[in-house]
């Protein structure tokens, strides 16, 4: 009922991002590890992708692991990855049920190859469903990414496959991770934090930025409402007037 009165089906953004934030923090307000604060935000996962195959929305790209995370105490990046294997298994169900493709942005070579191994053969056997595009960016870095498009756009105009007259923003977007995804048009980040992080930079340069004080563990489907309600709201200008827009 939420759901049908409050937002409109017409309008919502065909790319959503999260920045799932406050982990480690819920984990201390409860006395627990931070590896259980990881472990319990997997809950909030399978509410908000559920949610979103519901709604509708064709794209949902989580920010999972990024390249700034290897930092972190060993324990902690190995209970991670061990999360990521058993939820990947667990939840191999939801995405059939729901004709969720799942896809994968960063440097995967890094990742142990347990987890990386369990990723792709989630991905193959998941690559024919359409209704939603689950991505998530795994060991991911936009500054990273985007020298890798230097890298990669440059090679191109050494061995003449391109010339320097050739780049425009379509070629940036055709050597990023996402070159098969649209644009970004709302990113939400939990747990009180308003930064982007290294998160889709160039992919997010119009988007509409959500922050709540919400830890991503108690983040439910209201929350996702709210926010979504909340972009619905705003009129988008993509550097017009109100007035060209209207």
């Amino acid at each position: 009922m939420y759901m049908n009165i409050t937002i409109n089906t017409n309008n919502l953004p065909k790319h959503l991002a999260i920045i799932m934030d406050g982990n480690g923090r819920w984990a201390k307000k409860q006395g627990l590890i931070r590896a259980l604060g990881h472990e319990s935000g997997t809950k909030a996962v399978k509410q908000v992708v559920e949610s979103c195959a519901k709604l509708g929305i064709e794209n949902l790209t989580l920010y999972a692991f990024s390249t700034e995370n290897w930092n972190r105490p060993k324990m902690e990046v190995d209970a991670l990855m061990n999360i990521l294997v058993s939820a990947l298994k667990k939840e191999l169900p939801t995405l059939i049920n729901n004709s969720i493709r799942l896809n994968t942005i960063g440097n995967i070579e890094q990742l142990p190859s347990k987890a990386r191994k369990k990723l792709l053969e989630v991905i193959e056997q998941t690559k024919d469903n359409k209704k939603m595009v689950l991505t998530l960016a795994l060991s991911y870095g936009s500054r990273e990414e985007l020298i890798n498009v230097v890298k990669r756009i440059s090679e191109k105009i050494k061995t003449d496959q391109l010339t320097i007259a050739d780049i425009s923003e379509s070629t940036i977007n055709e050597h990023l991770y996402t070159h098969d995804l649209p644009d970004v048009d709302l990113v939400i980040r939990t747990s009180g934090e308003q930064r982007i992080s290294n998160f889709l930079l160039w992919q997010m340069a119009y988007a509409e930025l959500y922050f709540t004080d919400v830890l991503w563990p108690d983040f439910r489907e209201k929350d996702l409402h709210e926010a979504i309600i909340s972009y619905q709201k705003r009129e988008r200008r993509f550097g017009k007037t109100s007035e060209q827009v209207k």
